[in-house]
């Protein structure tokens, strides 16, 4: 079986031979990953990113998507950006927390009131200042993408209270905050890759799991978790991020272009997740699936033990007060 090492290296001479090739031949092609599939909103703003740049560049450079998780789980695809194996990913914030604590804020619950508060915050001082934190491991933060409102769904009961969790096992992403939280809120949190949550459902290693609207329809979940309960505890966004060696290797007017480019995907990336987010919502509903409102006020008081621990680190709560700052302003 290979190991993780030799699947990045492989991985980055098969890409870098590619990649090589083409600038041989006069023409940059960047190679870009994200998880999920053909369609989804943050899938279709790294599309739009190639065509903008083929077209402003007279197709001098242009991009190559691999969506679906072709080149692999989050976790690794943030090796592949480092290591130059790939030259952009769009990774979720919750895997970045280890690596990049910086981006820890971004992912607490609560934190943020709805998302125009979040939205505000990224692109404000906090989230500008969060971007470049990137560049301390070989990555330049190109621009922060929604994920929308995490809500919890399952196949038991809808979810009211955080009581009416008891007992019930919870995928999380592999991050210490959800999995902190789901066992704040009376859940047993289960850590599994995102490809993974669909089947895990369908056999019952899991009761249920916590994601948006659009990754609850575009994954098929809803099929077998038919009870969704709109706890809006986290708004945890994405990050596009690029190599810092393969950006370095672009000449400084293509630099210049790329940054330009990726900062304006992000309002076509933000008009598609709203109107694929409305679409999700409406789909699943006539499909069967019960959705409730929750006692919001019983879960922030659940989930306040997290928000208090991550504090007691100056730079996240400093990034905290600014965030709140923001709230019901603009």
């Amino acid at each position: 079986m290979s190991t993780r090492r030799q699947f990045l290296g492989a991985a980055a001479l098969a890409l870098g031979s590619a990649a090589g090739a083409l600038r041989a031949a006069g023409r940059i092609e960047l190679a870009a990953t994200d998880v999920h599939v053909r369609g989804y909103p943050t899938v279709e703003a790294l599309r739009w990113i190639g065509e903008t740049l083929e077209r402003e560049t007279e197709g001098r450079v242009g991009l190559r998507l691999y969506h679906s998780g072709q080149l692999g789980r989050e976790s690794d695809l943030i090796d592949l950006a480092r290591f130059g194996a790939i030259d952009i990913a769009r990774v979720n914030m919750a895997a970045l927390n280890n690596p990049f604590p910086a981006t820890r804020i971004l992912c607490l619950p609560y934190v943020f009131d709805d998302t125009a508060h979040m939205r505000r915050s990224l692109d404000g001082a906090v989230g500008q200042d969060i971007l470049a934190k990137f560049a301390g491991r070989d990555l330049v933060g190109l621009a922060f993408y929604d994920s929308g409102a995490r809500c919890i769904y399952n196949t038991k009961r809808p979810i009211v209270q955080p009581g009416d969790l008891h007992g019930l096992k919870i995928r999380v992403p592999p991050s210490d905050i959800f999995m902190h939280l789901i066992r704040v809120l009376g859940a047993n949190p289960t850590p599994l890759p995102y490809g993974e949550v669909y089947s895990a459902l369908q056999t019952h290693l899991i009761d249920g799991a916590e994601n948006n609207w659009q990754s609850f329809h575009t994954t098929r979940q809803f099929e077998a978790a038919r009870f969704w309960s709109s706890s809006g505890h986290s708004y945890s966004p994405e990050a596009l991020l690029m190599s810092r060696r393969r950006f370095e290797l672009l000449r400084p007017d293509d630099r210049e272009r790329l940054l330009d480019v990726a900062r304006r995907s992000v309002g076509y990336m933000r008009s598609l997740w709203d109107e694929s987010e409305a679409a999700s919502r409406d789909y699943v509903l006539s499909h069967g699936v019960t959705a409730n409102e929750v006692d919001r006020a019983a879960f922030e008081r659940a989930a306040a033990p997290v928000v208090a621990r991550y504090r007691e680190d100056g730079e996240v709560d400093r990034y905290w007060r600014g965030i709140r700052a923001l709230s019901g302003t603009g």
